[in-house]
């Protein structure tokens, strides 16, 4: 049996963006498989311990016997197995461009984007959206440069910073709901805008975008259970 014929499972939360990557690529490659929802919140599954003992976090990949973690890893795993439809650039530059700024994405802006609604204090809370809003504006720019008049980061369909981005707009219209703030606006960032608009109702994306109540809700129990949490 070929490689990517073997049997497919994502161990997974419906509302992680991390996840939502996994899940997209695998729609994007039109590849089965089946979905195995995690209860962090309440405890960690021995399947998940067992697929990544080092970590100990959703996603998971689990392809036939083998094991594959961390979100980025995974989403190049999937379409090296599965070549068609390809996500990742072909042009070496043009992939690079796209791997440096998935990098900025996860490592500053998504730190940023959180530390909005976890914020103690107004100037905290404040600091946090200027970064948001500045990274925003750079993301605007970024994104005219490498889908190149067409409609997404990936050009004429959805690529790897696609999908790396577009996986936490859910969260960014929680913490616009909850916030009382546009940060995607027709004045700063009118093609981002756009972009996800488009992204969001794409075949691959839009059953697995979650409700923004639905989230908003969830948001607030994790906030309530950090809060809660004593501190050392």
């Amino acid at each position: 049996m070929a490689k990517s014929d073997a049997e497919v499972k994502v161990l997974g939360t419906w509302a992680s963006p991390f996840v939502m990557r996994v899940r997209i690529a695998l729609n994007i490659k039109s590849v089965a498989y089946e979905f195995l929802q995690e209860r962090l919140w309440e405890g960690k599954s021995e399947l998940l311990l067992k697929s990544n003992p080092v970590h100990r976090k959703v996603p998971v990949l689990i392809h036939g016997d083998d094991t594959i973690c961390e979100s980025l890893i995974i989403v190049q795993y999937i379409d090296e197995v599965w070549p068609s439809a390809p996500i990742l650039p072909s042009d070496p530059h043009e992939r690079a461009t796209a791997r440096f700024w998935a990098a900025y994405l996860d490592d500053k802006w998504f730190p940023s984007l959180r530390a909005i609604g976890m914020a103690e204090g107004e100037d905290v809370r404040k600091a946090a959206i200027g970064q948001v809003e500045e990274g925003l504006m750079l993301l605007e720019e970024a994104f005219g440069k490498c889908s190149q008049g067409q409609a997404f980061f990936g050009k004429d369909q959805i690529g790897y910073l696609d999908i790396t981005f577009g996986c936490f707009l859910g969260w960014l219209r929680v913490t616009e709901k909850m916030s009382g703030i546009k940060l995607l606006n027709e004045i700063n960032t009118p093609a981002l805008l756009k972009w996800a608009n488009r992204f969001c109702n794409d075949a691959a994306v839009k059953d697995l975008m979650p409700e923004t109540e639905k989230l908003a809700e969830f948001a607030k129990m994790l906030r309530g259970r950090v809060r809660a949490t004593p501190t050392s």
